[in-house]
């Protein structure tokens, strides 16, 4: 235990040196509507910046957030931050209510995953956590992990009563995990790191493990994949993509134990074709392919052919706003085998969108994104806000609206899904967006979509009454998980990059210093009131004290 807390206790320490950084200065001249308004947010501090189709509904603070995922069979939202996992009751969409916390020091599980089950009790639902560095419970204290490289699935059928069922411990990074199917989530795939990727087999929730890929060679063997490092993502057809250093590359998940790949996006995805420089200067993110199910080969780039694919490319350590990751789309030419068949067709910058001033030394990178039926997509770009960009020509990607704030960093954006009256998934989205923010917790916004005739309140479909009452909760987010988490990114994503020509990392045994780890010396700390601090109504005790020192794996 001591050695996670005291990578805790680095992170708190770290958050409480750092603080957050107050508003950036305007970059550049960028003339346009835009304009009056970029100067207005250099000058506002906290105030927000949006665009008049977007209305800020309300917000809860109370979380350190970094992920979240909907249910399908229930109005059910699951965040996950660096302080704790939270269950929310989305019936009414606009004022989302906490109805259950575990809390979990964590980083990162950037994607979280729900899962759901039919059994003889009903249905039980699930999401999939993964330990990227570092996590302790104080409801399952015999368990800590630093050093990542670990799956976690979390039961949530009772959203009031969260709880850690079951763990597997994996031999690639878990920095993210997604089930091939969310109906079922019966296998999970991991981001992987070296151009090598994990399988877990979860059709056994209590018992899950990791598929090995040689059964006939010593040890558990991952999966070779030219492109891992960070997502995958699962369309209605039944293809992975799998989006990492290298590109993207798509697999047929027919037999999940035993995907095939299809094709890549080539120089272009790995970014040395000099006819498309920038496509991907660090890595490339996530992706969405809409309509998969329409798919026709050597047809025109749309999304009634099923054959546009959405991107994003994460460049978090450049500052330049003007080309610190883009938003993108590829078109799929072909899926039966061809090599390069996914090409560039539009990509925007930050600063392309034009939606605000362009903030020098700070996170300003697109990052997570939803895509809405109907060609609208909400993306999360850090300091960058809440980012709306309309996608209807894939060919020319533009603004659509806006949200910023001065004291922001928004990693995921995503439209909350229409429910009947059973509480099931309908397919729709509505016209609200929640975006998880590092700094602010959770932000509510109401869009004024194409051709709803709402405007920018939440639509009827997302709000069961008429009356609209702020439920805001009151929380106070604690300070020195976001600069603690800020600072893990950055090492925890520099190790990998390292890495990135996809050489093997030389590996001890688990727990054991391995070559390429770094020692973090942490100064003489408290680590039992520092744990307080983030669970103020635990009650554990630690022994020992004075300077600690912990060994992070090159794994992690």
């Amino acid at each position: 235990m001591r050695p996670v807390v005291a990578l805790a206790s680095l992170a708190l320490t770290l958050g409480a040196a750092l603080g957050t950084a107050g508003p950036a200065a305007a970059h550049g001249d960028h003339s346009g509507p835009h304009r009056a308004q970029s100067a207005l947010a250099g000058e506002s501090g906290s105030a927000l910046l949006s665009s008049p189709n977007v209305r800020h509904v309300t917000a809860d603070p109370g979380q350190v957030g970094i992920s979240g995922c909907f249910m399908r069979s229930a109005p059910i939202f699951v965040t996950s931050g660096a302080d704790s996992v939270r269950v929310w009751d989305v019936s009414d969409a606009a004022h989302p209510t906490v109805v259950g916390e575990l809390p979990n020091v964590l980083f990162e599980n950037e994607a979280m995953n729900c899962g759901e089950r039919r059994t003889g009790h009903g249905i039980r639902r699930f999401a999939l956590i993964g330990v990227d560095s570092v996590q302790a419970s104080p409801g399952d204290v015999q368990h800590a992990n630093v050093g990542g490289g670990e799956l976690i699935v979390v039961d949530v059928t009772d959203p009031e009563q969260p709880r850690i069922l079951s763990r597997a411990p994996g031999t690639t990074s878990t920095h993210t995990v997604a089930c091939v199917t969310s109906a079922s989530c019966t296998y999970a795939y991991s981001a992987g790191e070296g151009n090598h990727f994990s399988i877990f087999d979860l059709r056994n929730l209590r018992r899950p493990h990791e598929v090995d890929a040689k059964p006939g060679t010593d040890g558990i063997q991952p999966f070779w994949s030219p492109t891992a490092g960070h997502k995958w993502n699962f369309d209605a057809a039944g293809i992975g993509t799998h989006t990492g250093w290298n590109g993207a590359s798509m697999w047929r998940t027919t037999d999940p134990a035993d995907p095939t790949l299809i094709t890549t996006t080539g120089r272009a995805g790995r970014g040395t074709d000099p006819a498309h420089p920038g496509w991907n200067d660090f890595i490339e993110h996530n992706s969405f392919r809409p309509n998969a199910r329409a798919f026709e080969p050597d047809s025109a780039p749309s999304f009634a052919h099923g054959n546009v694919l959405l991107t994003t490319e994460e460049d978090y350590e450049q500052t330049d706003c003007t080309k610190a990751g883009s938003f993108q789309t590829w078109w799929v030419k072909r899926l039966d085998g061809t090599k390069s068949a996914i090409v560039p067709l539009d990509k925007v910058e930050l600063s392309d969108l034009g939606t605000f001033p362009l903030s020098r030394g700070a996170f300003c990178s697109a990052h997570w994104f939803d895509f809405r039926p109907g060609g609208l997509v909400a993306a999360g770009f850090y300091g960058g806000g809440t980012q709306l960009i309309d996608v209807r020509d894939p060919r020319h990607l533009k603004s659509f609206g806006y949200a910023v704030w001065g004291a922001s960093e928004v990693w995921d954006s995503m439209w909350v899904p229409v429910y009947d009256g059973a509480g099931h998934q309908t397919g729709a989205k509505s016209n609200v967006v929640y975006s998880i923010d590092l700094v602010r917790g959770l932000d509510v916004y109401a869009v004024d979509v194409p051709g709803d005739g709402v405007g920018a309140v939440p639509s009827p479909r997302s709000v069961p009454h008429s009356t609209v009452v702020d439920r805001a909760r009151d929380g106070v987010v604690p300070m020195g998980l976001v600069g603690g988490s800020m600072a893990l990114s950055f090492a925890v994503r520099r190790r990998r990059r390292s890495a990135r020509a996809g050489a093997p990392d030389p590996r001890g045994g688990r727990g054991a210093v391995s070559a390429g780890a770094h020692p973090v010396r942490c100064a003489r700390t408290d680590p039992e009131s520092l744990l307080q601090r983030v669970w103020p109504s635990t009650n554990l005790a630690f022994n020992g004290s004075g300077p600690q020192r912990i060994w992070v794996s090159s794994r992690a």
